[in-house]
């Protein structure tokens, strides 16, 4: 029986790198077919390096991998998308970490999800064109949930199984998603759920991103979709995500600035 090919080629996007001995570096990588896989990029850290500007993080790229006994090796490698916003914006470069961690929190390497691979190529792409931002990781997360098993539920009482109204409801990440009111209590812990968050998660669940996009959300809807979502998540993985302390630390050193520059 023939063995597998010494060489591959995969598309790939770069989510998280690490300085691995002197010069390499040890590379997270997401692809269509192929899954989360970790690869040695062996060299890019020399100055001389012909593939250090082809493997940056958040980067869409060509790879040609040479299998290895313990990783496999990047033996070449070419940019097809480098997603220059999320390189030259602080606050949007955070939003693309909190992605990449969210991808291999949710994945197992070598485990393919296609959906989620193009959902996360467009995530990056939106994040640097998009006038909101925030409601681009929001569609990202409540899909991303869907494509790795996690769907919340929004159409059905998850403790009675009636088909909910669109009224003030409450969600609980611990019974998979929103309860009618008459269940007030009955769960801890659980949180309000206000008509106008209630209305828009059911839209990003079911709408294409070029709907979504065109909603106009107040600072408190933001707020709100935002707690409930992360509260699913950390329920999910059971544990706290690095990136999300980042982007609050940012957002509150830029609102410590904005009043600085007021006053």
């Amino acid at each position: 029986m023939m063995g597998r090919e010494r060489l591959y080629r995969t598309e790939a996007l770069i989510l998280h790198r690490t300085d691995f001995g002197e010069a390499d570096r040890l590379l997270h990588v997401f692809t269509p077919h192929l899954g989360r896989l970790r690869l040695l990029a062996k060299g890019v850290r020399k100055v001389s390096s012909r593939k250090a500007g082809h493997v940056e993080l958040f980067t869409h790229v060509n790879l040609l991998v040479a299998r290895g006994s313990t990783l496999d090796i990047v033996s070449q490698a070419e940019v097809l998308e480098p997603f220059r916003p999320l390189h030259e914006d602080l606050e949007r470069a955070s939003m693309a970490y909190y992605v990449g961690e969210l991808v291999i929190r949710f994945t197992e390497e070598q485990d393919e999800n296609a959906p989620l691979f193009y959902l996360t190529r467009n995530t990056f792409e939106r994040l640097g064109t998009a006038r909101d931002p925030l409601l681009v990781l929001r569609f990202f997360e409540l899909h991303a949930l869907g494509l790795t098993g996690y769907r919340p539920q929004l159409y059905f009482c998850v403790a009675c199984q009636r088909r909910l109204e669109l009224v003030p409801s409450y969600f609980s990440p611990a019974m998979g998603g929103v309860l009618c009111p008459r269940h007030k209590g009955s769960v801890e812990p659980m949180a309000p759920l206000t008509l106008p968050a209630f209305k828009v998660l059911r839209y990003m669940q079911t709408e294409p991103w070029e709907q979504v996009a065109t909603l106009r959300l107040s600072a408190q809807i933001h707020r709100e979709l935002e707690s409930h979502l992360r509260d699913f998540i950390v329920h999910v993985l059971e544990r706290q995500l690095k990136s999300v302390e980042f982007i609050h630390r940012l957002r509150r050193e830029q609102w410590i600035n904005a009043l600085e520059h007021r006053a």
